[in-house]
């Protein structure tokens, strides 16, 4: 038996050896094709190579392209596990030639493939070309001997493939595999080719039109080849199987699904293994490209798709989560080729464990009120629409699953009296809501939700992507189009631009479009939890509502962001391990060029304590620990030991961030850093660089706050005290090492100085005042009132007590007028304290200098002016109050 995994490496073998790149399968959600929900074929990720608005450094290529098949135009989720070639997910191995190559070459290729590597009978094959397509059907007579009347023309468009109303086209031809007389069906063309016995096995794209309008075509340039191949197709067919779930991958999923639920994988429950085994499938492969269940777009698909599966596994009777203990099979079957699914195993078991988890509490409630309601019904009688939407909104049941339900016993939905109840909920919840900050902006902002749905944000793994205008904003209004000059905010259906919140500042960068469009994005914010609004001015061009349009993100910009947001989670963990428990998320900021990070602490961060958490950082960063991702409900990440960001609202489900390792005393390794989080982080620690903590303060009581820096910024920082510190080496003649002990001898040579200037200014200040010559009668008290310029405040009181000494008994008053400002001290000796209180008399000089107050003791008491200049008022206030 040849399994799948031969011949995928046969096919991607076999066309390298004939001069082709072998490129690796894009992601399921495709980047640059905002009109697909998911990748559903392999020419998806060329599209932009065969209009000409991409040049690749090849000509030809190869692909085992991974796809998905369950939404929008091309959806087959209501076909799978009741027809034999159905599925959700598939692999679509096929052949590119981007002007190279052509129909010659292309039926050649294809014909030794299939008959020489693949060893196929020629008498059980037949192909089918676009009616008027002569030239194919003499290549196919040339090259594989075939007669007329296995060469089969098709005159509708089943062998014509077009790319839009515009665009590319051409003609197709189909390979057919004729599975015996014993199965019923007639070939392509016939009134029975509905039946199994022949089945497509490769399309052959003939690319050598270009659609101008209908009716008016021109030929291509550079005509081109595009072709693809089901592998689970070819592979039933080398495996002797008629049916796609009988063959090798299918089969080992299959038995795991039967051995964890305990039932015979071929017995009653035969078509829910099936079901089962091709939505674990999709489920896994759309997790590991970065989709999450939700309630809009991409999420809600596979919403949809892991419940189907999940109601299965209750069918079967199993009373517990079954989906996330077949994530081994799948590794193990399929993720040796694709590594995409053991990077993201983790987050693929949390992921289907808690959705199944989630839907089994409601799932019995949802099929009691759907059983009560049916059996009110008649025979031909639909199920009610607002019933449907009670199950959708209260029980979580997508409206497809009641679909299914209810398919096995004939009944459908009255799908227009669901839609009228969910435009009905919407209506009521835009009445309710009251919104935030400024009441009529965010009213916008729920009117364009409401209208455009949520943004699909694509930035955990792409910083560009193809996206279409929902919205046009001048001025906070809607506009059905902008000119160049003008100050915008554009809402996209898709986007890898990352809104502000959680502390991450939004992206900038550019979107450009046809007619020369190009709007720089200054800013880019999150409005109402999951809409992205980009904000910016539209530099060229015009921007209209429903234009195509590329997005991409400044790409430096968000490296320097993400360095800096996966820090401060190594940052919050690092205080927490050396500081305690009490430690807590105040707030942050994370920029491109530093973080702030605010958190719970009574006391300042020793200088011992801040080295330590730098460099505990620093360790983690070079271990170069890869940085994971789960999906899990709030509670139950918290129960685990992530840390919630402070400030954050979290839904049903929140993504948690770990990173780092941490080894315990039993000797067992755990994550360093756990935390709920929507941002966007590095692949790994190492992506950091470097960690440097910049400062340490107090904001609050009880709240402290470190300012650092991370990646380019903290080796420019370095660089800049590096700088300083030579600089300094400069000035002070002095090499760095000797650089601590040249400015303390400095300190301490300056302190001397001043104690001597200061004796000095003391001296001179109370020089003569036994005298008697500067001391005046006022009454029977003795005064001195002076003013002393270039006396700084400090050294006043040493004046006073000078002077206090030499006057005997009495009161002393000096000001001294320093750098614009004065000082005032009043001295009042003791035998005169029961009369006079220095404080009164320093209060009414500070008065006098336009200043209020003053203290000290009924001796000796201080106070401070704005108006130096009525310095001399000062001392007469005094004199004044002593008068009487």
């Amino acid at each position: 038996m040849t399994s799948a995994t031969e011949i995928r490496r046969t096919f991607l073998d076999f066309f390298a050896k004939n001069g082709h790149e072998v490129v690796a399968s894009s992601p399921l959600v495709p980047q640059n094709d905002p009109t697909l929900l998911f990748t559903n074929a392999g020419m998806v990720q060329f599209k932009n190579v065969f209009t000409g608005a991409e040049k690749r450094p090849y000509d030809r290529a190869a692909t085992s392209q991974k796809c998905v098949r369950a939404g929008g135009k091309h959806n087959d989720l209501d076909n799978v596990g009741y027809t034999a070639r159905h599925h959700t997910f598939f692999e679509m191995l096929g052949n590119f030639s981007f002007g190279d190559y052509f129909k010659e070459q292309a039926i050649d290729l294809a014909w030794n493939l299939v008959t020489r590597e693949f060893g196929l009978p020629k008498d059980r094959l037949l192909v089918t070309v676009y009616h008027t397509d002569d030239e194919a059907a003499g290549y196919w007579k040339k090259i594989a001997g075939l007669s007329d009347d296995r060469i089969i023309r098709i005159a509708t468009s089943d062998n014509f493939w077009a790319m839009g109303d515009t665009g590319p086209c051409g003609p197709c031809s189909e390979i057919f595999f004729d599975h015996g007389e014993d199965i019923p069906g007639g070939p392509p063309g016939s009134p029975d080719e509905d039946g199994d016995r022949f089945i497509e096995i490769w399309n052959l794209v003939f690319m050598q039109y270009e659609q101008i309008a209908p009716g008016n075509r021109l030929d291509l340039p550079k005509p081109s080849i595009d072709t693809g191949m089901g592998l689970e197709r070819i592979a039933a067919i080398l495996q002797g199987q008629h049916d796609n779930y009988d063959i090798d991958i299918f089969r080992r999923l299959i038995s795991a699904s039967a051995t964890a639920s305990g039932t015979e994988p071929d017995g009653p429950f035969k078509m829910s293994h099936r079901v089962i085994a091709d939505h674990l499938r999709s489920s896994g492969f759309l997790i590991a490209d970065g989709v999450l269940p939700s309630n809009e777009g991409r999420g809600y698909v596979l919403r949809r798709i892991m419940r189907r599966a999940m109601r299965h596994a209750h069918k079967m009777g199993v009373a517990e989560p079954l989906m996330y203990r077949l994530v081994p099979a799948l590794i193990e079957t399929m993720g040796d080729h694709y590594h995409e699914l053991r990077r993201a195993q983790a987050l693929i078991t949390e992921t289907l464990k808690l959705e199944e988890t989630r839907f089994r509490q409601t799932l019995d409630r949802g099929m009691r009120l759907l059983e009560e309601t049916t059996q009110t019904l008649g025979a031909d009688e639909k199920l009610p629409g607002e019933v449907a939407f009670r199950l959708y909104d209260t029980y979580g049941f997508p409206l497809d699953l009641t679909q299914d339900v209810l398919r096995a016993e004939g009944r459908g939905v009255d799908t227009a009296g669901f839609e009228t109840s969910l435009a009905e909920a919407r209506a009521k919840a835009r009445a309710s809501w009251s919104g935030s900050g400024e009441a009529a902006t965010d009213r916008v902002w729920f009117e364009v939700r409401d209208a455009a749905g949520a943004t699909e944000f694509l930035g955990y793994g792409a910083t560009a992507a193809d996206g279409v205008v929902q919205a046009v904003l001048v001025d906070g209004a809607p506009v059905d189009a902008a000119e160049a000059g003008s100050q915008i905010a554009l809402v996209v259906n898709q986007t890898p631009f990352y809104g502000e919140s959680g502390g991450q500042m939004g992206d900038t960068g550019r979107i450009t479009g046809e007619g020369g469009l190009e709007i720089e994005v200054t800013d880019t914010a999150k409005k109402l939890g999951d809409l992205i609004i980009h904000m910016g001015r539209v530099v060229a061009g015009r921007v209209a509502k429903g234009a195509a349009v590329r997005l991409t993100v400044d790409t430096a910009r968000r490296d320097a962001l993400r360095a800096h947001h996966s820090a401060t989670h190594l940052l919050h963990a690092a205080l927490r391990r050396r500081l305690g428990d009490h430690v807590t998320q105040k707030g942050s900021l994370v920029a491109p060029d530093r973080l702030r990070f605010d958190f719970s602490q009574p006391t300042p961060i020793a200088r011992e304590d801040l080295k330590a958490i730098e460099a505990d950082v620093n360790r983690l960063i070079r271990a170069n620990g890869e940085v994971g991702t789960r999906l899990m409900t709030p509670d139950e990440a918290i129960a685990q030991g992530a840390m919630a960001l402070f400030g954050e609202k979290y839904g049903d489900e929140v993504r948690v961030v770990d990173m780092g390792s941490l080894l315990g005393e039993d000797g067992r390794s755990s994550a360093y850093s756990v935390e709920l989080c929507g941002g966007t982080h590095v692949t790994r620690t190492g992506d950091i660089g470097l960690f440097k903590i910049v400062s340490e303060s107090g904001v609050a009581a009880g709240v402290r706050r470190i300012e650092a820096v991370a990646g380019d910024a903290a080796l420019a920082y370095v660089e800049l005290q590096q700088d300083r510190l030579a600089e300094a080496s400069s000035v002070l003649k002095a090499p760095a090492a000797e650089l601590v002990d040249r400015i303390q001898g400095l300190l301490d040579e300056r302190k001397k100085l001043e104690a001597e200037v200061a004796k000095l200014r003391r001296d001179i200040a109370t020089g003569g005042a036994g005298g008697g010559e500067q001391i005046e009668q006022i009454g029977d008290v003795r005064f001195a009132g002076r003013v002393l310029d270039g006396v700084p405040a400090k050294e006043l009181r040493g004046v006073a007590d000078a002077l206090k000494k030499q006057i005997g008994s009495g009161v002393i008053a000096i000001v001294g007028v320093h750098e614009g400002k004065a000082g005032v001290v009043v001295g009042v000796t003791e035998d005169l304290t029961g009369r006079f209180s220095a404080v009164d008399l320093v209060r009414a000089a500070a008065e006098a200098m336009g200043g209020k107050g003053g203290g000290g003791r009924p001796d000796l008491a201080q106070a401070g002016g704005p108006e130096a200049d009525k310095a001399a008022d000062a001392v007469k206030a005094v004199a004044a109050a002593l008068a009487g």
